[in-house]
């Protein structure tokens, strides 16, 4: 029977790092290199980063006379922290065959080693937040792990399944439906003390949203095929100029599907963790780029709804849904008529710019640069996937990506004007 009683740190800090080594688990030996695309990582690169930050920003901080398991990981495995040091180039972390997958293993169990040791001791404040910000920074990287095996995998010709759960039985469809929300001065974004938050998510503020209305579920496969069927990847009055202008530059690869579609007879297959099958009609589309789902709501009448808008709708609701822990690493059908699924299944996409909130201030020191820096540019997703662990979401969270991307698992939920 499972206990309500909060784990004390050292062991969540170990639960989570034992988490990362079991996604690794179904992998052999040489997917652990492998570097899909420059804006990827291998899983090797991803085991040893989160490894580095505890190193970093705690071990070496806070254990007097503490030995770094290897000088040359501090560059290795430096994302992008310019003031702690260089980094090495991340378009060529595929190239590192060295260290070992082994001497990878060794630096997690030594850095969890001291880690242990430090976590056993009367910690002061400081060293209890850097551990919570360490431990959420491992379960993002527990979610891209699975994003970033995915487009290896799915972008290998064999399209090799990472596990073997089949969940794809056809569903009644769910009609889509609009519920209405009145405007006025709402809250969002947190202030709650005791309670872990990254500081994108602050401060808590008011903000004017108008009437409008929300979509009750997401977009789902069969939806987005009548789209591709209608042109919709081929009409320009349907994509925001960039992405149009993207589009034409891709040349022979440009965009006809979402990302792991393709097409097989009168319709299409789609690329799952379990393998190649038909596509469910009444799963939720994923995988589809901010551009992708901007041109499915023009096509649709609608539009992305603004991050306030969604997080007024999410914040008085259970954070329940579709997430890892279901075990299925792939979005369900809605099972209601009425508006739900508001956590887990996709990161949802809005059409709002990721910026800093008004007051905003980042971590203090090097861990400053943990998000703001890169509040230019992007786009404010939300909700949570079913790669992602359901501890780790909350209504207020608020995940970044450009445009562009589509590898991540994101869909669409459609609003529009009151």
């Amino acid at each position: 029977m499972a206990s309500n009683v909060p784990l004390k740190l050292s062991d969540l800090y170990q639960s989570v790092r034992d988490q990362s080594v079991r996604i690794c688990e179904p992998l052999e030996t040489e997917d652990y290199l492998i570097q899909p695309m420059d804006d990827a990582s291998p899983p090797k690169w991803h085991l040893a980063h989160v490894t580095w930050f505890f190193e970093t920003f705690l071990l070496r901080p806070f254990v007097p006379g503490y030995e770094v398991f290897a000088a040359p990981f501090e560059v290795l495995f430096n994302s992008y922290y310019n003031g702690v040091g260089p980094q090495y180039p991340r378009d060529k972390r595929g190239t590192l065959s060295r260290p070992t997958v082994q001497q990878v293993m060794g630096y997690r169990a030594h850095v969890d080693h001291h880690m242990a040791k430090l976590l056993n001791e009367n910690i002061d404040e400081q060293v209890r937040d850097r551990t919570t910000l360490g431990i959420h920074h491992e379960q993002q990287h527990q979610e891209l792990l699975f994003t970033d095996v995915k487009y290896n995998l799915g972008n290998n010709p064999l399209h090799p399944a990472y596990h073997n759960k089949k969940d794809q039985e056809e569903t009644l469809p769910i009609e889509m439906t609009f519920s209405e929300f009145t405007g006025g001065i709402y809250e969002i974004g947190t202030n709650e003390a005791g309670e872990f938050a990254f500081d994108n998510e602050s401060p808590r503020h008011e903000v004017l949203v108008g009437d409008f209305k929300l979509a009750n579920r997401l977009v789902t496969n069969a939806e987005f095929a009548e789209f591709i069927e209608d042109d919709g990847y081929k009409r320009p009055e349907l994509w925001l100029s960039d992405a149009w202008s993207m589009l034409a530059k891709l040349g022979e690869r440009r965009w006809k599907a979402p990302l792991y579609w393709q097409k097989s007879g009168d319709g299409y297959e789609e690329y799952t963790l379990s393998g190649l099958s038909a596509i469910v009609s009444e799963q939720p589309v994923c995988h589809v780029s901010a551009y992708e789902a901007d041109a499915y709501a023009r096509w649709k009448g609608g539009r992305l709804p603004t991050e306030m808008e969604w997080e007024v709708v999410a914040q008085g609701e259970p954070v329940i849904g579709n997430f890892v822990d279901s075990g299925r690493l792939h979005p369900v059908p809605a099972s209601s008529a009425s508006l739900e699924g508001m956590f887990g299944n996709l990161w949802e996409w809005t059409g709002s710019s990721y910026a800093p909130y008004p007051g905003f201030r980042p971590f203090e020191g090097q861990l400053g640069e943990y998000n703001g820096k890169f509040m230019a540019n992007q786009l404010v997703l939300r909700g949570g996937s079913c790669v992602a662990p359901s501890v780790h979401i909350r209504a207020s969270y608020r995940n970044f990506f450009y445009p562009s991307d589509r590898w991540q698992f994101s869909g669409i939920r459609l609003a529009s004007d009151g």
